[in-house]
């Protein structure tokens, strides 16, 4: 089982810290041309992270219901799921470019961006949300792939679309000297370059043969042969996971909003930025561990083997601290140099000094936020949305009491401890959900 655990989490976890590393490239390439734009490019990312992160469930959900069908053998089951979640990715994608002008502004006003910052931040904005589209049908094939235990055709797509995405943007920045826009039309670029990749994948990659289990009867989203989960049912278990991941979002834009509030000035901002490039190459290392227990709880529980189920989850687990315990000891260790990676210290020495003055509770975010994130992928294998909605509006709101209560009262510090309160909450209760039997 360890052989398997490894199988599918060594190559999402290698897919998984690409993702950060675009981000991470970015705010480099933008350090050159110091704080102000490197607060813009992580606020624009946080503004469309917004809108783009809240549909996660599209490969949340492929991915539950395609591994469960998986473990029944049923090859019905798993176009349906596919096939349900590409035309909701499509239709969601074409809703949002129409949606574009009122999500900006109200991103804008629920992150509380600064004046000289909304320009750019605008920029940004109204040219990635055009790859809205192909990124949504990119998740649900990433979290089809994912279900039928492949983890091979997520990492080259991943892989591929963001050495793109690296190439696009620093020739559009360093070279054609777009600034803000290059990073932006890259990332466009890229992700088109992605979604004809997934499909070649799909059509041509291996499953052209009697495996493939493209079946008609998909195309009727509405079948009970097709599929054991009703219509209804696969909107309540993608409504659920909306809501928990919209919460989930607005805990990192209320981080934003708060510390833009803060009297600290630019380089305090910038210097968060930093460092939540830093949460994000956890979060995106330990979801490989996350990614693979979505794939192997999920089927598990659709082949109704509970021994087993309780045997992967223990062994997750101690995979998932034992790679967070490296991502500690990398960062504690890597200090000022690691965080110079992300700016020149000639152009941003004050936020560089700043970041390194937080790092201590990034290192302790290693450690205690882990948990939180190897629950999600178990109860997204369970497909148990209910309880991940349930207990992450119970998170939220403890998140909210702790900062009002003590954390705006410690400056920056109280807002990063709060952060990381709210992560433990979160994993807290899902330990007690779990052991109460109350997931489902």
């Amino acid at each position: 089982m360890n052989r398997e655990i490894l199988r599918l989490a060594v190559p999402n976890i290698l897919s998984n810290v690409s993702v950060p590393l675009i981000s991470s490239f970015d705010t480099a390439l933008m350090g050159s041309l110091g704080g102000t734009h490197i607060a813009a490019v992580g606020l624009g990312s946080m503004a469309f992270n917004f809108v783009y992160w809240n549909f996660g469930f599209l490969r949340m959900g492929t991915t539950g219901l395609t591994a469960q069908a998986y473990g029944r053998g049923s090859g019905p089951e798993q176009s349906q799921a596919l096939v349900r979640g590409a035309l909701l990715a499509l239709a969601i994608g074409v809703t949002l470019m129409a949606l574009q002008v009122p999500l900006v502004k109200f991103t804008e006003w629920l992150l509380n961006i600064r004046a000289d910052q909304i320009a750019l931040v605008e920029e940004y904005f109204f040219i990635r949300i055009l790859a809205a589209p192909a990124a949504l049908l990119q998740m649900v094939l990433l979290g089809w792939f994912f279900g039928r235990q492949n983890a091979v055709w997520p990492l080259v797509l991943t892989l591929v679309v963001n050495a793109a995405n690296l190439a696009l943007s620093y020739y559009l920045v360093a070279v054609a000297g777009w600034g803000i826009a290059g990073v932006a039309w890259g990332t466009v670029a890229a992700q088109y370059l992605g979604l004809l990749l997934g499909f070649g994948f799909l059509v041509y990659g291996g499953y052209r043969t009697k495996d493939w289990p493209l079946h008609w009867s998909a195309l009727h989203l509405r079948s009970r042969q097709a599929s054991s989960v009703s219509l209804g049912a696969f909107f309540r278990i993608n409504r659920d996971i909306f809501i928990r991941t919209v919460f989930l979002t607005l805990s990192f834009a209320f981080f934003y909003n708060r510390a833009n509030a803060l009297d600290v000035g630019t380089a305090t901002v910038a210097a968060n930025v930093i460092l939540l490039q830093l949460v994000n190459w956890l979060s995106y290392g330990i979801d490989g561990f996350a990614f693979a227990a979505e794939s192997l709880v999920g089927k598990y529980a659709g082949a109704k083997q509970p021994e087993h189920l309780r045997r992967v989850i223990r062994l997750l687990f101690g995979w998932g601290m034992g790679l967070a315990c490296v991502y500690a000891a990398t960062y504690w260790i890597g200090g000022y140099k690691l965080l110079s990676l992300f700016a020149p210290e000639a152009s941003a020495g004050d936020t560089l000094a700043a970041a390194y003055y937080y790092l201590p509770i990034v290192v302790l975010f290693c450690i205690l936020a882990t948990p939180c994130y190897l629950f999600d992928g178990i109860y997204v294998g369970l497909t148990a949305a209910r309880a991940m909605r349930q207990t992450m509006l119970l998170a939220f709101a403890g998140y909210l009491l702790s900062y009002y209560l003590i954390g705006q009262h410690f400056g920056n510090w109280g807002l990063w401890g709060s952060l990381l309160f709210f992560m433990m909450l979160r994993a807290g209760m899902q330990w007690v959900w779990w052991r109460r039997g109350l997931v489902r």
